[in-house]
């Protein structure tokens, strides 16, 4: 039996961070903004590049991790 609840422990550590998104894995790292940004950009804000619309990326600014153009 104690070998038992050891597996049962085991499975659960695996399956925990997993269903509360603890490995979620990002495309690219969140780098600053290269372009200039303005105030009213900082209405878009973003954790992830997965946030953001098509051609978007996420990155820092001043006001925080903002969605910000590629072109």
């Amino acid at each position: 039996m104690p070998a038992q609840a050891l597996l049962l422990i085991l499975f659960l550590c695996v399956l925990l961070p997993q269903a509360q998104g603890g490995h979620r894995k990002l495309i690219k790292e969140i780098k600053v903004c290269e372009k200039h940004t303005s105030i009213y950009m900082c209405r878009r804000p973003c954790e992830y590049h997965q946030d953001c619309q098509a051609n978007n990326i996420c990155c820092s600014t001043f006001c925080g991790n903002i969605c910000m153009s590629l072109q």
